[in-house]
């Protein structure tokens, strides 16, 4: 089978046993890689209702039919399981030589099953898999135990570890690679604690199966070489991601201060040009030619890789704006392996709740001492304030009262990317349609909606178009698997992905069979979540409360007075479901289903909730 190994790698942990299953190409074509390949798995082996930090969960690592080859950043994995802070569908990408070296091994899959009766690293070289004891670095963060599995085993393998949060099972913890490599936010470092597993390692030796491989070859070089030309052309690399934060504090869509404030007058001092002035090294990831991992010294002197994403919620969002104090925030999320997202949000929720009364402490915002402080105390579960924001902000405001569920800024208990939503109901829809929460990778409409000039529309073109950039972002890019980057920063034509797919699988797909592929997915992780949340209804759907509230309003600045409207975010969102094929609480019709192929998935899945 050109394009795939054809085979999967299940094993489990609690028997130490392993197996490899073949997969037809029927299956293949019809879920194509990555998020597809876990999505389907989840579904048809996970019971519904099974706790995220059981043995009975799955830890899924999935690839693609493009990743790992040399072509424009294919070195990306889909991480996966049932999410610790949603109770549904989970997963995340990262860049690691996984990617290639579990592909060389002779598997598109690896399912980890059960738990491990002790710490435990799962070591996969071609058709040798071994179950090798962890305490050595059980306790330790992701730098040490990068450090020891390079030690042992040389730079070229590929890794996947967890820190301290994953140990502890904080419910926002990640997977890492790499120098600076983090996914899975929806919690899978928890997934990976809660069955032992410190690390995976993969070598492997084989050739991946391609239609043309020489062909493939001079084509994915050249193309190397041309982003490479393109992005020194344009210059992105130069502040990276983090070169949106001064366009975000300038159309207020910055996160400061728990999201309430959309923009500030300091925000300069950690921008992507004062970024690039601190700069002491740059990281990417394999198959990389316009690296975004911009390195600087932090408060302690040590490296830490900075981006937009953790700038922004580890910096404004805490009215922090000296670029040291963000970067140690930053490395020591890193280390722990805390999600950088979800990390700054619920330090930002807890400070917001001590602000409002909620909660007790004397956290305040600006105060990155106490924040440090605070995050180990998270990582680490110490204290009770400790213990209950490792959970997250939804559960922990629920713990709190007083109204603070409404400020804490998440959807589905998975909390808010960098994006301050108070008045842009385009990107406040994409927050909420989000299949795994508010993730900004699935539908980054933003530019569309502040460019074109239709800031105040609720509109169906916002529908349509969160709908057009998931089915590239969350279906093409997640299913083949690849980074995006070189066709959002630097205009890569998506025609060259069909090209790839063709080269390696000898199939001769347009980008509309992709987008067939991509809408099926969608529909199948939204049956997971009926089938997890049987009584739910479209509010699952809905961003932060606060940003609907007349009160929290901006006094002055391009949106002063404004906020979103509840019942036209209501209309959007019917939108969006009309033109998906969804009924009124968001669930595919079957219709639907059928047109897309599951029809026995949704027969599954009704004894949940009937389908219309």
């Amino acid at each position: 089978m050109n394009g795939w190994t054809g085979q999967f790698l299940r094993v489990n942990l609690t028997t130490k046993t392993y197996k490899k299953e073949p997969f037809s190409e029927e299956f293949a074509r019809k879920w194509i890689g990555g998020r597809g390949f876990a999505a389907k798995i989840l579904f048809d082996e996970l019971a519904p209702g099974i706790d995220p930090l059981g043995p009975d969960n799955k830890f899924i690592v999935a690839l693609g039919p493009i990743a790992g080859i040399p072509a424009p950043n294919t070195g990306k994995a889909v991480v996966a399981g049932k999410s610790p802070s949603t109770g549904g569908y989970g997963d995340g990408n990262l860049g690691t030589r996984v990617a290639e070296q579990l592909r060389k091994a002779g598997y598109d899959v690896l399912i980890v099953e059960g738990r491990a009766a002790a710490p435990t690293m799962l070591y996969i070289e071609d058709d040798k898999v071994e179950f090798l004891p962890a305490e050595a670095v059980w306790g330790k963060g992701t730098y040490e135990t990068n450090d020891w599995i390079y030690a042992k085993y040389g730079k070229g393998v590929g890794v996947l570890n967890i820190g301290q949060a994953g140990e502890n099972l904080i419910r926002y913890a990640v997977v890492r690679s790499l120098e600076g490599r983090a996914g899975g936010r929806t919690g899978m470092g928890a997934v990976m604690g809660s069955k032992l597993l410190k690390a995976v390692v993969v070598k492997g030796t084989r050739p991946i199966p391609q239609a043309d491989p020489a062909g493939m070859k001079k084509v994915g070089y050249d193309d190397l070489r041309e982003v490479n030309r393109i992005d020194k052309k344009t210059g992105w690399s130069i502040q990276s991601t983090n070169g949106v934060l001064a366009w975000c504090n300038e159309v207020a869509a910055l996160p400061v201060r728990n999201f309430r404030k959309t923009h500030h007058p300091d925000a300069w001092k950690c921008d992507g040009e004062r970024l690039n002035n601190a700069r002491i090294a740059t990281y990417g990831c394999p198959n990389c030619t316009m690296r975004c991992g911009i390195t600087i010294r932090d408060e302690e002197g040590r490296e830490s890789e900075l981006d937009y994403e953790n700038v922004g919620l580890l910096g404004p969002n805490l009215e922090i704006f000296d670029l040291p104090p963000i970067g140690s925030l930053n490395y020591m999320c890193d280390d722990y392996g805390v999600d950088t997202m979800s990390g700054g949000c619920v330090l930002s929720f807890y400070a917001d709740a001590v602000d409002h009364g909620a909660a007790p402490g004397d956290l305040r915002f600006g105060d990155s001492a106490g924040f440090k402080k605070l995050l180990t105390s998270i990582a680490l579960r110490q204290g009770e304030i400790g213990d209950l924001l490792a959970e997250g902000s939804l559960r922990a405001a629920r713990k709190f009262g007083h109204g603070s569920v409404d400020y804490a800024m998440q959807v589905k208990g998975l909390e808010v990317a960098a994006y301050n939503c108070k008045f842009i109901p385009g990107m406040a829809l994409a927050f909420g349609v989000s299949p795994i929460g508010a993730h900004h990778k699935e539908s980054w409409v933003i530019t569309f909606e502040l460019k074109q000039s239709v800031r105040e529309s609720y509109g169906p073109e916002k529908a349509k178009k969160v709908i057009e950039l998931q089915r590239i972002r969350g279906g093409l890019f997640e299913s083949i698997v690849a980074c995006r980057f070189p066709w959002i920063e630097n205009g890569w034509s998506l025609e060259n992905y069909p090209k790839y797919f063709k080269l390696v699988s000898g199939l001769d797909w347009t980008l509309d069979d992709f987008w067939t592929v991509a809408d099926r997915v969608y529909a199948m992780i939204k049956l997971f979540w009926l089938r997890e949340y049987p009584g739910a209804d479209r509010k699952q759907d809905y961003p932060p409360a606060v940003w609907f509230d007349p009160t929290n309003v901006d006094t002055e600045g391009p949106i002063a007075g404004k906020h979103l409207e509840y019942d036209k975010y209501d209309v959007l969102l019917q939108h969006y479901y009309d033109l998906r094929g969804y009924d009124r609480r968001g669930i595919p019709t079957r219709a639907t289903l059928e047109r897309l192929g599951l029809a026995e998935e949704g027969r599954a899945a009704e004894r949940f909730g009937s389908l219309t």
